[in-house]
């Protein structure tokens, strides 16, 4: 796949293509992608996805913080590995938003040679987003371009979408978010400086700080996990929450425990992906208690990841 940004201009061959912001690029979407390489290859086309660098409303409203699965290398990673020909990251403007769907629709025929627009099937585009398929369709007669509605991936009777994965996440339901995406949900970044409290309990952890700003972070509570360490993967427990008995007030804490693992790793890179859900987080009367407890959730990730 060739990755085709905003400021680079080539000439793309008549297409068949989708538009979606792609976020966590995940088995539906791989779904979505599969129909628009089909009807590429059925009528002899190239297949193009169009996604945005930047999340559309942050363009919008500048103090929106979206909830991302995947923030842009993510994503533009993931997107290279799907089997169509080009992915055009798209700059989302106000010029852009004010666009109707009609006018969007032509710009894509204009400037990127799209005969066929395979539209997911609860996706809606144009100024204000009050059009529909019926409406699609009717200006691709217009426009000669061949209008595809495509079919969702349902499983569980869910249809596997962005906003389905992430509300899992915030229910700590990290598995089934897994095996909707396809793949395990992480958070990486740097190891940074933290009050040491688990050290002096016998269980020393790395305090993340994720690289990512505006990536969800999956509900508060204790999870097994494997991290990522100088190319080496270990297990470990990770908590994320406020630390209720050593009362660290409304600072959010993202702090691994790496399983059989004593180096400094201060500034280090490092990568956590989600496994399990052990329990919430809960606050404890003294620090014996709480150490008994890490103690069990040790042997829980032990027993969990061997």
């Amino acid at each position: 796949m060739e990755i085709i940004t905003g400021d680079i201009q080539i000439a793309i061959p008549p297409c068949a293509a989708t538009i979606g912001c792609f976020d966590g690029v995940h088995r539906g979407h791989r779904y979505l992608i599969g129909q628009v390489c089909q009807e590429a290859a059925q009528r002899g086309l190239s297949s193009v996805l169009i996604t945005f660098p930047v999340h559309p409303r942050q363009v919008m409203q500048s103090d929106y913080r979206p909830q991302l699965l995947s923030c842009l290398q993510q994503k533009t990673d993931l997107l290279q590995q799907q089997p169509a020909d080009y992915c055009i990251m798209l700059p989302f403007t106000r010029e852009l938003s004010m666009l109707s769907a009609y006018e969007f629709m032509r710009l894509l025929r204009d400037r990127y040679q799209v005969k066929v627009l395979v539209i997911g099937y609860d996706h809606r585009f144009g100024h204000n987003r009050s059009e529909g398929f019926e409406d699609y369709c009717r200006y691709g007669r217009e426009l000669g371009m061949e209008i595809v509605h495509a079919r969702a991936l349902v499983e569980d009777e869910l249809s596997i979408s962005s906003s389905t994965i992430r509300n899992l996440l915030k229910l700590g339901e990290v598995e089934r978010a897994n095996h909707f995406l396809g793949y395990r949900y992480y958070l990486d970044g740097v190891v940074v400086d933290g009050y040491k409290v688990g050290r002096t309990l016998g269980f020393p952890t790395a305090n993340l700080q994720p690289s990512c700003p505006d990536k969800l972070i999956p509900a508060e509570g204790v999870y097994a996990v494997y991290a990522y360490v100088k190319g080496r993967r270990y297990a470990g427990m990770l908590n994320i929450g406020h630390r209720p008995t050593v009362d660290n007030g409304n600072d959010l804490s993202i702090e691994a425990h790496i399983l059989d693992f004593s180096d400094n790793i201060y500034n280090r890179y490092l990568r956590i992906e989600f496994m399990h859900f052990i329990r919430p987080e809960q606050k404890f009367g003294n620090l014996e208690a709480l150490r008994a407890q890490l103690r069990n959730d040790r042997e829980t990730v032990a027993r969990l990841l061997p």
